[in-house]
């Protein structure tokens, strides 16, 4: 059965409610203000919270504010008991995470009414949960073996061709043998980084992230980053005549690293998912408060289901020309959705896709 906690600092009304839900069979603990509550949360681990707004020592307010900064409560359903009906009351407790309202007086089918939609909806939460993560499962059976069994697989070949021809290999080739076995070695190598990155961002949601600490992220000529990231992957795709660049001075809130990681699997997609010979366009502008670039390619697209359901191993179908998790992109739009912006795709299977990253303006004197 379901466990709720009672927030209430009038004795009265607190055992009311507490009578009412033991005898539908809830199991129940209490508290007589905000602090006390804070500790039963932590100790009791309710399913639901009800919990008074004006309360001494520590209001309701104050306990849900609170709740909400802990990464393990900051969805467990939260129902203010008010006796304030304004709009100004019901709006602040919205804007700090409340899922509900019951105002005083309320009658006995109220309460179990608001009880049982609040549960209901969690539920419904927790059934959706678990098919996705049912579904991520099989994509990962899938999609992790294929793409960590691949270039391991050319590494031994490659490293097998050395050893066996090595005393009649010419210098040259000997290098190109070496540099085709560094490269899958990085291509395996950063799939298990972003692995590890992807259940970091995992835990983290943007209003976890303080605007303080924000600010004082940043990238002066991420023009320049973006460029230079653009040009070495040209490079190693041997595509240099492929790549369009156009960009203003460009200044991002957003620490040099995160950039780097971000434009890095965006490009990386775009020269992997088209052929040689098709152009790789990238631009970008300040305007209107934001920054905007862009990066076009001409290739293999993404249906709209595709870019519906962008998340990790589930972006490109197996039996697809080019491989790929998906991963990058899940983490480069997670990135970004940290710092307050948005990655929008747009796309025409087999002809074009247009990857749109926004970001606030960085302020300038």
């Amino acid at each position: 059965m379901a466990k709720i906690l009672v927030i209430e600092d009038e004795a009265g009304v607190r055992d009311s409610i507490v009578d009412i839900l033991n005898a539908e069979d809830f199991i129940v603990d209490s508290a007589a203000n905000g602090e006390e509550g804070l500790r039963q949360i932590h100790e009791f681990k309710p399913d639901i919270v009800i919990c008074d707004v004006m309360m001494p020592v520590l209001d309701g307010f104050g306990v849900l504010q609170q709740i909400r900064q802990d990464p393990g409560l900051a969805t467990l359903p939260f129902v203010f008991l008010t006796a304030k009906a304004e709009r100004v009351d019901f709006r602040s407790g919205m804007d700090l995470g409340a899922d509900d309202y019951l105002t005083k007086p309320f009658t006995h089918d109220d309460l179990l009414r608001m009880i049982h939609t609040r549960l209901g909806a969690e539920n419904a939460v927790e059934h959706q949960t678990q098919q996705q993560l049912s579904a991520l499962r099989s994509s990962i059976s899938i999609a992790l073996p294929r793409e960590l069994g691949a270039p391991l697989r050319e590494v031994l070949k490659l490293a097998t061709t050395l050893i066996d021809e090595a005393k009649t290999l010419e210098p040259e080739e000997v290098v190109t043998l070496a540099k085709a076995i560094h490269r899958n070695s990085q291509r395996t190598a950063r799939l298990t980084q972003n692995m590890m990155l992807f259940a970091k961002l995992e835990q983290l949601r943007p209003e976890q992230v303080s605007a303080q600490t924000l600010q004082h992220r940043y990238t002066d000529r991420a023009d320049d980053v973006i460029t230079e990231i653009a040009q070495t992957l040209a490079a190693d795709y041997l595509r240099d005549d492929d790549l369009e660049i156009s960009l203003e001075h460009l200044t991002l809130p957003m620490a040099e690293t995160q950039l780097r990681k971000v434009c890095e699997e965006l490009i990386d997609n775009a020269f992997k998912f088209s052929k040689m010979g098709t152009p790789i366009k990238i631009f970008g502008s300040r305007g209107d408060s934001k920054v905007t670039f862009y990066i076009i390619d001409y290739g293999q697209g993404m249906t709209p289901d595709q870019i519906a359901h962008v998340g990790a191993y589930l972006q490109f179908e197996p039996e697809s020309e080019a491989t790929g998790t998906g991963l990058g992109l899940t983490i480069a739009k997670r990135l970004v959705e940290l710092h307050r912006g948005e990655v929008l795709i747009e796309s025409i299977p087999g002809q074009q896709t247009i990857v749109r990253v926004t970001l606030p303006d960085w302020p300038r004197d």
